[in-house]
């Protein structure tokens, strides 16, 4: 049973993917992520024995951290996350029931190298529409919320990849990109096995969108819509992805939570 420094996995799950959600700290030991190389969507992965550094600079923000069944590492970390002024919980049963619940996992050995802050990096081609702000989205939501996104010319996004070590995203002959009719975003959320009901239907509405197929979904021209709308807006294609992932939150939410939902105007009545 959940206490006021646990969460249940089902309550976390509930909360990855959304602008609010937790910081989510693995500390399981080397010796058990070897055994099972997958991360429970949008976690990073640190070290119980050296909290004490690293700690701090979680202070005044949420955070759940997770071993491997929820015992002495998460909790000990836990505890020393909140003497740092944190808001730490620990996840129930840990990754081993995370997984027995058959919640979604990422994949870590599809993630490119880290840098040396310990993030991702990834480069596309400049002036985003759809697949370019949706799968930066996609990143930071539910694979590493600390990503960092380099936008350049088309031509020079290989280059850039090599000499900066990122992972080239939606171009041509890259491993992150269009495969047949599937867009870049249902290529990561398949790379990544983090396919779950809401997302690939918000892959629907980005491949309607992305592919010039609003036939997919009565709602794929409303998504293309706004996303021209955005490119417009902002010249700085950072600010542009700082204003999509709201756009890309929404549609999420009403993927996850609102398709059920109408909105029935009220017919006015005209009286005989």
């Amino acid at each position: 049973m959940s206490t006021f420094t646990t969460i249940s996995s089902d309550k976390l799950a509930r909360l990855i993917g959304t602008a609010n959600a937790p910081v989510l700290i693995d500390v399981r030991t080397e010796e058990d992520f070897a055994a099972d190389r997958r991360l429970i969507p949008g976690s990073i992965k640190l070290s119980h024995e050296t909290v004490a550094e690293w700690g701090g600079a979680f202070a005044g923000r949420s955070a759940v951290v997770s071993c491997l069944r929820g015992a002495k590492l998460a909790q000990g970390t836990a505890a020393w996350l909140r003497q740092l002024g944190a808001e730490a919980e620990t996840l129930e049963d840990g990754f081993e029931g995370w997984k027995a619940a058959k919640l979604p996992l990422v994949d870590a050995r599809k993630l490119p190298p880290r840098d040396a802050k310990g993030r991702t990096v990834w480069v596309t081609r400049a002036r985003p529409k759809v697949d370019r702000i949706a799968c930066p989205w996609l990143i930071r939501r539910f694979v590493d919320p600390n990503a960092v996104f380099l936008y350049v010319a088309p031509s020079e996004v290989v280059a850039v990849g090599e000499r900066f070590n990122a992972a080239p995203f939606d171009i041509e002959n890259v491993f992150w990109s269009h495969r047949g009719e599937l867009c870049t975003f249902d290529v990561m959320i398949e790379e990544f096995g983090i396919a779950t009901p809401a997302l690939l239907r918000l892959a629907t509405l980005v491949r309607g969108a992305d592919t010039a197929r609003p036939d997919l979904a009565p709602e794929a021209p409303g998504l293309l819509a706004a996303s021209l709308g955005l490119s417009r807006m902002y010249d700085d294609d950072l600010e542009q992805l700082e204003a999509g992932m709201t756009l890309y939150d929404a549609f999420y939410r009403w993927c996850r939570d609102a398709t059920a939902e109408t909105h029935n105007w009220p017919t006015n009545k005209v009286k005989a």
